[in-house]
């Protein structure tokens, strides 16, 4: 057939069940999903997915809404539009009879005659003569199964993917480019309605195809693929070398066997007994990890095969617009790629042993020695995952701001608001939400995917280093860890003293502000396990709202105090380097520093940015894209964003240097 050179041996396995997909079912972030496995993942969050009234895709933990949501959650998963593209092209398919899809999702066979270019589905007879008498459905395009035949580019010709994947029957027309995102005329009136950029697809498409480049984003995604295999590799290799450490502990005990055979049978033993445990353990935990990445990798499979289509056979418009949905996929697959290769680690096993082998006999077998875990991280080349350009800078005084996005994620109650926010791996958002007592989290392009409830309202949040994140409490630190989509409590710093900032250095090292023993303002320089390692006592730092940041080299903190309208620069010895004030600054709050050591105060009262040099001369006042009271602030050096939180109300201030 026309379409035989085709890569079909892979790409067509679904990545929850990792078979080849059975009535693919297409969510509206793209990925694709077996109707069954669909099915049995909202049947097993059924209560909260029901209370929320949308699910999380299982790949990407994107939002995804059924186009009637009306219907019971047992229907949801026939809502989702049937993947004809995809289903054509599976293996299965070039030589079998077409089954009807509606019958086939209530497990009923019937052959076939017809295929909905709206709907995306094939009908039996029964189910087209139903179709034909719905006022909603019966103008319709019905195409033959003779006609539709399982060739991708007669399918391709039906325009199924020329269709809003968020508003059924609704075409794709407009491209926005502050959001860079297209989208049909609902999306844009409800969600672009104020956007300054926003295009008409239907004489722009082969121009902003010139602008990107369809075969670097297919490159792009089989390194991916090629990353995820190497990083199968590395777990298959870290079981045989962890095995290979667990086998040598014979060998150490044939060496003191003649001395100590007694005690040294027991110590075997016991040895033995744990390495296997931590080694079934391991071994687990790996099968999972593999698991994982295999998922992703069929994912990430599938979507390579369906732009490889679409970019041999597609329209410009269908390029373009597999293109504007595969972009967010890619640098979603990218951030998991890096976390998990951040992630890697390889398990090594040692024995200790006494010092002083002539007293091992006095010792029992547990004294004698024990299985002591320890990873290593796995040495990766530093251009295995693809990083941004550098781009070079122009000097801060001349650097205009942007502001790129206004994040409304809940209302503001009692004055209270968002206290705290960081950017974490992946360029993912982590925000402090005094409001409701938790801590929620965003992806890249922020969008919610889950939050951690806490005990009392969150003061103020930092990322320590890798995937952990500090959380600061009235009277205590919460370390959490962001694992992919789930947030974990790590362990709970408690200390009597009251805190109002923090900021870590990612060298295990975090500084906060808050009240002294001896109820002076101080600033304390602490391990991240919560050992003080030094304290620094002013009474001008006595305040209600202090916030604290490190600069690059780690060699200064920066801590700004609202009573009395200025910043501070300390070096780590306590001393006051130099001191910021100035009369357009007010009720100074949060503070953070750029990539190149150049300093943002948010002033709450005056309702500025101040931007200063590491020295701390004023570089310029910032009052475009500040919102109201501006509070928290938090700087992505990798994109130049920087994201400022509201006192007044629960929004985000999504800004950029240009």
């Amino acid at each position: 057939m026309a379409y035989a050179n085709i890569d079909k041996g892979d790409g067509f396995n679904c990545p929850i069940c990792l078979c080849q997909f059975n009535i693919p079912r297409q969510l509206p972030c793209a990925h694709n999903i077996c109707h069954s496995c669909l099915q049995s993942y909202i049947t097993t969050e059924a209560t909260k997915y029901n209370e929320l009234g949308y699910i999380k895709c299982p790949i990407c933990m994107q939002p995804a809404s059924p186009s009637v949501k009306d219907r019971p959650i047992r229907e949801w998963a026939s809502l989702f539009p049937v993947n004809a593209l995809l289903e054509s092209m599976l293996p299965a398919k070039a030589n079998a009879d077409r089954m009807c899809d509606s019958c086939s999702s209530e497990n009923v066979s019937a052959l076939a005659e017809g295929f909905c270019a709206v709907c995306k589905e094939a009908m039996c007879t029964d189910c087209l003569k139903f179709h034909r008498r719905q006022k909603m459905t019966k103008r319709h395009v019905i195409v033959s199964v003779e006609e539709f035949d399982g060739n991708p580019q007669n399918v391709m010709k039906l325009g199924q993917d020329l269709y809003c994947l968020q508003h059924e029957g609704e075409y794709v027309k407009f491209y926005c480019k502050d959001h860079k995102v297209a989208g049909c005329g609902t999306c844009f009136f409800h969600n672009h309605n104020t956007c300054s950029s926003r295009i008409d697809l239907k004489n722009e498409v082969p121009a902003l195809l010139r602008e990107i480049n369809p075969d670097e984003i297919l490159s792009d995604m089989e390194k991916i693929e090629s990353h995820l295999q190497a990083f199968m590799k590395i777990n298959e290799s870290s079981i045989c070398n962890f095995e290979s450490d667990v086998n040598k502990i014979t060998d150490l005990i044939s060496q003191i066997r003649r001395k100590i055979n007694s005690l040294l049978d027991a110590l075997e033993n016991g040895l033995k007994t744990e390495g296997n445990r931590i080694y079934k353990e391991e071994n687990i935990r790996i099968q999972e990890e593999n698991h994982k990445c295999l998922s992703l990798m069929h994912a990430v499979q599938t979507s390579r095969v369906l732009f490889k289509t679409v970019n041999q056979y597609g329209s410009e418009m269908q390029k373009f617009i597999m293109v504007e949905r595969m972009q967010p996929q890619l640098q979603s697959y990218l951030n998991l790629v890096r976390e998990k290769f951040e992630m890697t680690d390889r398990l090594i096993v040692k024995v200790e042993l006494v010092p002083q082998i002539e007293s091992i006999l006095s010792l029992s077998a547990a004294e004698l020695g024990k299985i002591v875990p320890k990873r290593s991280s796995n040495v990766l080349s530093s251009c295995i995952l693809k990083s941004p350009a550098p781009r070079v800078r122009k000097p801060a005084k001349d650097c205009q701001i942007e502001r790129v996005d206004v994040i409304d994620l809940c209302p503001a109650s009692n004055g209270r608001y968002y206290s705290g926010v960081t950017f974490i791996p992946g360029d993912r958002v982590l925000v402090a939400d005094s409001c409701n007592k938790q801590c929620i989290l965003l992806s890249s392009s922020f969008q919610f995917i889950c939050n951690h409830i806490l005990n009392v309202p969150p003061i103020d949040i930092c990322q320590i280093g890798g995937l952990e994140v500090a959380v600061l409490l009235p009277n205590a630190i919460q370390i959490l860890s962001v694992n992919g989509g789930m947030i974990s409590r790590v362990r709970t710093i408690t200390t009597n003293w009251t805190y109002h900032g923090i900021a870590a250095n990612g060298t295990g090292n975090m500084a906060v502000t808050g009240y002294s023993r001896h109820g002076m303002g101080c600033w304390i320089l602490m391990s991240t396990e919560g050992k003080v390692k030094a304290s620094y006592d002013y009474a001008y730092l006595y305040g209600l709202y202090n916030y604290i940041a490190f600069n690059n080299a780690n060699t200064r903190v920066y801590v700004s105090v609202y009573e009395q309208n200025s910043m501070y620069c300390f070096d780590m010895n306590g001393r006051n380097l130099y001191t910021y004030c100035d009369e357009s600054l007010s009720g100074p709050q949060g503070v953070t520093v750029d990539r190149d050591d150049n300093i943002y105060i948010a002033g709450y009262g005056s309702n500025n940015i101040h931007q200063l040099s590491p020295d701390g001369s004023a570089l310029q006042v910032i009052t475009n894209g500040v919102p109201t009271g501006p509070c928290a602030i938090s700087f992505c050096k990798v994109q130049d964003m920087f994201i400022i939180t509201n006192f007044n109300n629960c929004k985000l201030s999504i800004n950029k240097l240009k």
